[in-house]
């Protein structure tokens, strides 16, 4: 079935979902609501997290300025949810294998969980689609103004920004019909163990699914019964 284009059965089994996320997006811009669900760190807590070692989880906070309930939002939320309803990657099931553009980057806390496990696991940024485009569901939040891809030159400039910092972790972008994030369901983002061309680990979709700290037990869990160190990591 073409993602696409999902038919009525797909869209009555998707619907429900879709429903309460739009509800639950409506509900947090009341900022009452907001401040209780998605809050923002205090200057002790900042002060007193700054002392010890960044969490590879942190809270997912959204700015007062930021509307959640708008037509951009909901397109976003019914196009990610279409994904991973018709995604091919599945735990236990062959890895899909799409074609990607290769690059170089590296985001934070993936950078640390990459160094620490460089032992015994390869791992690999795939830069997708924009979640939060200047031209569609925008965030103030975001660290780059960035618009929708047009082209793959947009998206090849745009992966190029990954690149600031340290360039250590294996980057590559998907192509413009966007194979990748369609195969793996990775709108917004999602993190995978691949072995042996076979799914082994699936994460939840971002953000809100976006477990760095669950990736890591896995790998710590594999560690311990390590015999083969033909794994790959993916981020999409």
């Amino acid at each position: 079935t073409d993602p696409g284009k999902p038919g009525a059965a797909a869209c009555i089994l998707l619907f429900p979902r879709f429903l309460l996320t739009a509800v639950m997006l409506w509900l947090l811009d009341f900022l009452c609501i907001r401040k209780k669900m998605l809050m923002m760190p205090t200057a002790e807590e900042a002060a007193s997290a700054s002392e010890g070692p960044p969490p590879d989880d942190p809270p997912v906070c959204v700015s007062d300025s930021n509307r959640m309930f708008t037509l951009e939002s909901l397109k976003a939320v019914w196009h990610g949810q279409k994904l991973d309803f018709f995604k091919s990657a599945h735990v236990g099931s062959l890895a899909p294998n799409p074609e990607v553009i290769q690059l170089d980057g590296q985001k934070r806390s993936f950078q640390r969980l990459a160094a620490h496990f460089v032992d015994i696991a390869d791992f690999l940024l795939v830069y997708i689609e924009e979640a939060h485009p200047s031209d569609g569901w925008v965030s103030s939040d975001a660290a780059y103004n960035i618009p929708k891809h047009q082209c793959l030159q947009d998206r090849l400039r745009a992966a190029q920004l990954m690149r600031e910092g340290a360039p250590d972790c294996p980057l590559a972008v998907d192509t413009m019909d966007n194979a990748s994030s369609a195969a793996y369901g990775a709108y917004f983002e999602r993190l995978y163990v691949i072995q042996e061309e076979k799914v082994m680990y699936q994460g939840g979709r971002g953000p809100e699914g976006y477990k760095i700290s669950e990736l890591r037990s896995w790998l710590d869990q594999y560690k311990t019964r390590l015999q083969s160190p033909s794994t790959v990591v993916i981020q999409v």
